[in-house]
């Protein structure tokens, strides 16, 4: 049964995980990718001290970085040894006044439309049902919020480390591109999707090292300003992506 592999998830990493977890995003090999995405995240979030709900949280890095940015968050997920260690997270960063945990299934949540936004960070992916997920988040969320979602597209789940998670962790690894978002936003209800670049593609595109060729319509540098006009006017459904839904 997945969900059970979501359960046992961190015990079966050990100490080494734990301490992982702990140090996120700190100790990633991604570290700077994932500091991007949360500082793009925070652009799109109204202003503090708005009340945000974190979905799939897992050991509460996003959470911590949401709440020390000033709003008032709520992280939830699955797992209870997940959410301890959340706990002990919040409280080394000295954040209990404005951050609290909640241990449940996000795909029976039933909260109490109060959240001015909620945010599914590489976890909705991780999801049995996402309709049922995502129409959680539809219920927590005021008229007017807005769900944020930063997921994997197209080919995934069958990356070879995602095989690999699945086998030895027994964990649910999904595609989750765009536009399965947004068709079962709209849905539950949800409006006025919007497709946004995750920062891994940006860093492809600008920042990774590569040398051009000094013709300045060489085919790369043309198939580099394509994938730019592609972003900004016509972006891929099925590609990694962030994804804004107004409620």
């Amino acid at each position: 049964m997945p969900k059970a592999g979501e359960l046992t998830y961190l015990a079966n990493l050990g100490e080494g995980g734990r301490e992982h977890s702990l140090e996120k995003p700190f100790s990633d090999p991604s570290c700077g990718i994932a500091l991007a995405s949360i500082g793009f995240i925070m652009t799109l979030l109204p202003p503090p001290p708005a009340r945000i709900l974190d979905l799939g949280c897992g050991g509460g890095w996003t959470s911590i970085f949401f709440a020390k940015r000033g709003y008032e968050v709520v992280g939830q997920d699955i797992a209870p040894d997940m959410i301890d260690l959340a706990r002990e997270n919040c409280a080394r960063h000295g954040l209990s006044a404005r951050l609290s945990f909640l241990c449940g299934d996000f795909e029976s949540l039933d909260l109490d439309g109060s959240f001015d936004a909620a945010i599914f960070f590489d976890s909705l992916h991780h999801a049995e049902d996402e309709l049922l997920a995502i129409g959680s988040a539809y219920k927590a969320l005021k008229p007017g919020g807005a769900l944020i979602t930063h997921e994997p597209g197209e080919g995934h789940a069958t990356a070879p480390e995602s095989i690999e998670a699945m086998r030895i962790y027994g964990v649910t690894e999904r595609d989750m591109p765009p536009h399965l978002i947004m068709r079962r936003g709209k849905e539950v209800g949800f409006t006025d999707a919007r497709i946004l670049p995750i920062p891994h593609y940006l860093h492809d595109l600008f920042y990774a090292g590569r040398k051009y060729p000094r013709r300045l319509l060489s085919k790369r540098r043309w198939n580099s300003a394509k994938r730019v006009l592609k972003m900004l006017f016509r972006p891929d459904p099925s590609l990694s992506s962030i994804v804004v839904m107004t409620k």
